[in-house]
């Protein structure tokens, strides 16, 4: 390999650590849970999407273990080669009842689903506006489209109906609205009872990446979408936060939507199935969702006591409601101290920087889960005031 381009790529990593942007990671050797092992520690956990705490549930390992041996470990294919067993549809059924659409359809990641989604359904007379906060796969989903590109100031309904307006007067055919159902960084929840209101005056359609909501937020734990108790066209989301915490994407919505992406998401037809256990935990996980009121009741309690905790120590937050709790402070390279501190206090948590935030607004992203016991939470704060004042973080 040529000798300047390697020496480039070492320029730039020496770059990455010189400004405190360099990430790490750490080997855990325990399964996911509200506490773990982490290089023979045991640490509490505030930084896994596991937001059920069904990551480890005994239920749905029995499922991953118990169909391979009628189904096997892996597919080998795509779907529309030989790649597609009876339970995945039977997941892409279910996961489509449970959010209201007629059809669902997998994939091996919701990036890969936001990455499929926007290509096969729009042109070039159309146009896609999306919230300036979206996450990453949805701006490279876009990207791969030939539609029009319009971008809107994050949760800015003036904004944003100001682009409808320019959408409309450019000539667009069909517009779409894109947006998180949560954004991720933040904890912020999309305003989408505002978001449907304009969609319907402009004759738009509205897709979510619900994400950090799908099992947990809403009264059937159904996401945002259920949390405000509004339609909207299209959803895509994931298996591996809420629902099990391991891997696969979906996108659900009307009937001749899924059918078209199955013809021509790329995602889909030229990646392999979901392998069986992925997908039998999957059912099961759904299973227990549908009836976990008691798991969402104990998340909420969990995030409100979090949250006072950390606000009586002096903690700049971000307001919210969800679990996603982020801890405001600024520079890169504090939020990784922070972080390491916390560590030795037996406290897991990362610090996220630039680029996965804006400059300036570095932070530690705590995150709630229903398996975290209050004793765990009480020692948490400890830690966090420890080194929150050695930091000079708060007094």
């Amino acid at each position: 390999m040529a000798s300047a381009f390697l020496t480039d790529i070492s320029n730039t990593l020496d770059s990455i650590k010189a400004d405190g942007l360099y990430k790490k990671e750490r080997m855990i050797t325990s399964p996911q849970g509200g506490e773990i092992t982490v290089g023979g520690h045991e640490v509490i956990n505030l930084c896994a999407n596991n937001y059920l705490g069904l990551a480890d549930h005994p239920d749905l390992i029995a499922a991953a273990q118990g169909v391979m041996e009628g189904k096997g470990f892996g597919m080998a294919s795509v779907r529309f080669i030989c790649g597609t067993q009876d339970i995945h549809r039977e997941l892409e059924q279910k996961l489509a009842k449970f959010l209201d659409k007629d059809d669902a359809i997998l994939f091996a990641a919701c990036f890969d689903a936001n990455g499929g989604l926007f290509e096969p359904l729009l042109g070039p007379e159309d146009a896609i506006i999306s919230d300036s906060l979206n996450h990453a796969s949805i701006i490279d989903g876009v990207r791969l489209c030939k539609a029009k590109r319009y971008r809107y100031l994050n949760s800015d309904m003036d904004d944003l109906e100001a682009w409808l307006k320019q959408a409309r007067e450019d000539g667009a055919r069909h517009i779409m609205i894109a947006t998180d159902g949560v954004f991720s960084m933040d904890g912020y929840l999309a305003k989408l009872p505002e978001i449907r209101a304009l969609a319907d005056k402009y004759d738009a359609v509205v897709m979510v990446d619900d994400c950090h909501a799908t099992g947990f937020m809403g009264p059937n734990g159904a996401g945002t979408p259920d949390h405000f108790g509004v339609d909207v066209d299209i959803l895509t989301g994931t298996l591996g936060k809420a629902l099990g915490g391991a891997i696969g994407g979906y996108i659900a919505g009307p009937q001749p939507v899924i059918d078209l992406l199955r013809q021509r998401a790329r995602p889909y037809l030229f990646s392999n199935s979901l392998p069986p256990s992925i997908v039998a935990a999957g059912i099961e996980a759904l299973r227990l969702v549908e009836k976990g009121a008691e798991l969402r009741a104990r998340l909420f309690e969990n995030t409100r006591f979090w949250r006072a905790g950390l606000e009586s120590l002096g903690f700049d937050l971000l307001p919210g409601e969800h679990p996603i709790v982020p801890i405001m402070l600024g520079e890169a390279q504090l939020a990784q101290d922070m972080a390491a501190q916390l560590f030795d206090e037996g406290v897991y948590v990362s610090g996220f920087f630039f680029p996965v935030v804006p400059r300036g607004q570095a932070r530690i992203r705590t995150q709630m889960n229903a398996a975290l016991t209050r004793d765990e939470l009480e020692r948490a704060l400890t830690a966090f005031g420890k080194v929150g004042k050695a930091l000079g973080v708060i007094q």
